[in-house]
């Protein structure tokens, strides 16, 4: 798989929804029931909290 480009990692992103805390990020998880399949992360080009999968 090759390595995303700076505009790849841009639009990967935007494309997700933004959290301005680890615990906001969390708290969005746990009220979908999908806390225990989901983690947080500071995200490098925005600074705020992105919800992955675990």
């Amino acid at each position: 798989m090759k390595k995303p480009t700076p505009e790849m990692k841009q639009r990967m992103c935007t494309r997700k929804r933004r959290y301005r805390t680890q615990g906001d990020a969390l708290d969005a998880a746990l009220l979908v029931g999908v806390e225990r399949q989901r983690s947080a992360y500071r995200c490098t080009l925005c600074g705020l909290w992105h919800l992955t999968t675990s």
